[in-house]
């Protein structure tokens, strides 16, 4: 399987992990809000502090995002572009995000695909503290109760990563069992969730959000993306026994790589190992 040498040792957990309880619900981001802002009000409007979301269109300005590089030293293995800051109305095609905090603070960490007001076709990695809403637009989340993901140091990447803690309850209206995950590096993205399935009896689950990063991308409509860095939303997600009644990992995912390409479709299992990070909910439906 491919891999990339990050910069740091490898801690022996390769799966960060909070047991919790959370409920699906949809709600509107107002206009005229930052969309940090906008995603905490909907969130607090339903109990939870935090959880994640995916979303389709949606317009959003003013703009900023960064997109996957190489990185110009040894301190990472691979990193940002410059900031990207394009003019009027960039309408989104589809988004992933988890809602956390970072430094004592709420905070976002959001990938998805758009298109921009001139019409080029991007990317990547949302800025929260120079993104806007421009029009209202409805969103699927998934607030979790007694889990947080929160930023700290990774000391293996050398980054600031999401990873999930235990947090107090805020007595939000819970109804499922689920986890909140972080996978670390060098590990694929299939084969880890359906053996976490496993060890923790769970028959059935559907993932929320999905946001994070993989070695390239195999697909199995016989796509491939070759260059290594890419940013990564899952676009819907589910583990459930296949054919051979054993757990199957069903991820249709989008991403942008280094380059600028675009790509969309489902993973082959087994051959798509995390990059950097890949955080998510895991509603447990069986």
């Amino acid at each position: 399987m491919r891999s990339i040498k990050q910069p740091g040792t490898p801690v022996s957990e390769r799966i960060q992990w909070v047991e919790a309880r959370g409920r699906a619900f949809a709600f509107r981001l107002e206009a005229g809000l930052p969309l940090l802002e906008a995603a905490r009000r909907g969130f607090a409007a339903e109990g939870f502090a935090g959880g994640v979301l995916n979303f389709g269109n949606a317009a959003l300005g003013p703009f900023a995002y960064v997109m996957p590089a190489l990185s110009k030293t040894a301190e990472n293995a691979a990193f940002y572009s410059d900031t990207f800051r394009p003019s009027g109305v960039t309408r989104t095609r589809l988004g992933s995000m988890t809602l956390g905090m970072r430094d004592g603070a709420p905070f976002f960490h959001c990938h998805g695909l758009w298109t921009e007001a001139d019409g080029k076709a991007s990317g990547g990695h949302m800025l929260p503290d120079e993104t806007d809403v421009d029009e209202p637009f409805v969103v699927e989340a998934f607030g979790v109760d007694g889990a947080m993901f929160t930023a700290e140091p990774d000391p293996e990447t050398n980054f600031k990563l999401f990873g999930p803690v235990a947090a107090a309850s805020t007595g939000a209206r819970a109804t499922s069992r689920a986890f909140a995950l972080r996978l670390r590096p060098n590990q694929d993205f299939s084969r880890c969730l359906e053996a976490f399935c496993r060890a923790h009896g769970i028959a059935r689950a559907k993932i929320h959000g999905g946001v994070g990063s993989t070695i390239g991308a195999r697909f199995t409509h016989g796509g491939v993306t070759e260059p290594f860095a890419t940013e990564l939303a899952i676009t819907a997600g589910v583990i459930a026994p296949g054919p051979s009644g054993a757990l199957e990992a069903a991820l249709d995912v989008a991403l942008i790589d280094y380059t600028g390409g675009i790509a969309e479709g489902r993973l082959i299992r087994g051959d798509n190992p995390v990059l950097m990070t890949m955080e998510l909910v895991l509603e447990v439906l069986g």
